[in-house]
């Protein structure tokens, strides 16, 4: 399952601004670190590298009401819309969704469907890429289950949550995303298989206690450039 969604921010306050006025209204409250601000599955760390673009992320609002106040809250608050909320059936006959653009131009929603999950949770993300098929490759080669698979759009399925790879322009850059897995071994094996199949190692297995103690992880880069991790959180 997908444990976790990091995004650089070019504006540190500005992004930190944006989430705290629309996630809480989907009961999505902060939790503050010195190295990052995290809002459930969705954290931000100020760097100074390139900022996340280009990333389209939804959070799960269980009534259209809700939907209707992330997206109410937003632009009275002076944030972009990007979509007033309503029905889209062309993702679905119960997809009912709104959209605004945070700080950096990414497109954040909030949307409905007949699928439960805890309010705010993350429900699914869109990432544009010059190359499905390689995408497509990657996924498989870490034995993640994929959905959608067309030449324009692979979908790939995790149990909370699903993420697509789009061709379109301009392309998505620089999101780490994070999968939870059961123990550390699964970890190494998982970072093993990877770096088997070709794709560049970025970070070897090991604690990061940094993030906190008994935090375990392995990073390696998709064909995109995005940073992929599996993560096991083997104690409190």
């Amino acid at each position: 399952m997908i444990d976790h969604v990091t995004i650089r921010v070019a504006d540190y306050e500005a992004s930190k601004r944006f989430y705290d006025t629309v996630l809480p209204v989907l009961g999505k409250e902060r939790h503050d670190d010195p190295e990052y601000l995290e809002w459930g599955d969705l954290s931000i760390v100020p760097d100074d590298k390139p900022p996340a673009q280009n990333l389209h992320i939804a959070f799960y609002a269980p009534t259209h009401a809700l939907v209707d106040a992330f997206h109410g809250t937003g632009v009275k608050a002076g944030y972009q819309d990007d979509g007033a909320p309503g029905p889209r059936p062309e993702y679905g006959d119960d997809y009912y969704g709104g959209f605004l653009r945070d700080p950096n131009g990414n497109s954040v929603e909030a949307v409905h469907t007949s699928r439960t999950r805890e309010p705010g949770a993350l429900d699914h993300m869109w990432f544009r890429t010059q190359d499905v098929a390689a995408v497509k490759r990657f996924y498989l080669a870490l034995g993640m289950e994929i959905g959608v698979d067309r030449p324009d759009h692979v979908q790939i399925l995790a149990a909370n949550a699903n993420f697509s790879y789009v061709t379109g322009e301009p392309v998505t850059e620089h999101v780490h995303l994070a999968f939870d897995v059961d123990t550390n071994d699964a970890v190494d094996a998982w970072h093993a298989r990877a770096v088997a199949a070709g794709y560049q190692d970025n970070g070897a297995p090991g604690e990061r206690a940094a993030y906190h103690p008994g935090y375990y992880g392995a990073f390696v880069l998709d064909p995109d450039g995005h940073n992929i991790e599996a993560v096991c959180h083997n104690r409190p």
